[in-house]
């Protein structure tokens, strides 16, 4: 596989993604108008990350085949007994690629009450076969369209709200599917000032950027050497189709941008922070901005 088709994998996540969450510029800009960056390309994406369905031909083992296939190394297996997710996170093959980590997070549908499942199933039933296993992933226009295509019917309203009630994370995925869920900048490469989650927090806040605050908004790892922050996601624009088959619009839960601070070139990730961090979609953080 081609270096370059990754590259421009990667590049097409992030224009779509920037285009979905008004924040991420006004983020940019800040930093260019406080002289912290020069351009975007200064920034340094610690890592992205993907939200899927544990169900048959989807869910982790399907999406991850796009990123081994250029050499990512998948590394440590987390587990979030309270949300029903499983995820893993894989490592760039090398680190003069500037690609950044990979986090993929799946929902258990089996360990859910039967009567969610059968409303996620009439979805995901849908997909027959790994369509990941049908992609020239050699070909970058194509996985980008993929990744940015629907994977099943539009939900209807009454489901969404109903899966809305009993995992937010099973309605953020019903509706957006892999939408990039986050990027996240690495503040330690940021001037000293701002190079810490402590201090690069008060900037943001000070420029009304609100923060999720689920388990505080500043998320310690266990060694204290992994510190994260996020925002609350962005809202947009959902089309729906209601009981009578005709179209409805809600405003619903996008995607957010995370922020992370590494000391002692720690690596991988920490499942008391991430269980945190995923909030970062739920209604009781993007509520308080509404």
């Amino acid at each position: 596989m081609s270096n370059q088709t990754m590259t421009a994998i990667l590049d097409h996540l992030m224009t779509r993604y920037k285009q979905r969450v008004p924040n991420v510029q006004r983020i940019v800009d800040l930093l260019i108008k406080n002289q912290l960056i020069t351009t975007v390309d200064d920034i340094v994406n610690d890592h992205i990350a993907f939200r899927t369905m544990g169900v048959p031909h989807l869910g982790i083992q399907s999406l991850e085949k796009i990123f081994l296939a250029h050499g990512y190394q998948k590394e440590d297996f987390y587990r979030f007994d309270h949300k029903k997710l499983n995820a893993y996170w894989y490592s760039p093959p090398s680190p003069d690629l500037n690609w950044p980590r990979i986090f993929i997070s799946e929902l258990c549908v089996n360990e859910l009450d039967p009567q969610t499942q059968q409303r996620i199933r009439a979805y995901t039933d849908t997909v027959s076969s790994d369509p990941v296993d049908a992609l020239d992933l050699n070909d970058a226009a194509a996985v980008d369209q993929f990744l940015h295509s629907p994977l099943w019917h539009t939900p209807t309203w009454s489901d969404y709200t109903a899966l809305l009630d009993v995992s937010e994370y099973a309605a953020w995925v019903i509706y957006n599917r892999y939408y990039l869920n986050h990027f996240t900048v690495s503040v330690h490469y940021l001037p000293d000032g701002y190079n810490t989650i402590e201090h690069f927090n008060i900037f943001l806040e000070t420029n009304g950027i609100p923060l999720n605050d689920s388990g505080g908004k500043i998320k310690v790892s266990r060694d204290g050497l992994l510190i994260q922050s996020s925002t609350v996601s962005e809202k947009v624009d959902g089309s729906f189709t209601d009981e009578d088959g005709g179209a409805v619009t809600h405003l619903i839960s996008g995607s957010y941008i995370e922020f992370a601070e590494r000391k002692r070139g720690r690596e991988g990730f920490d499942s008391q922070n991430a269980d945190k961090i995923f909030e970062s979609t739920y209604r009781s953080q993007t509520d308080k901005i509404s």
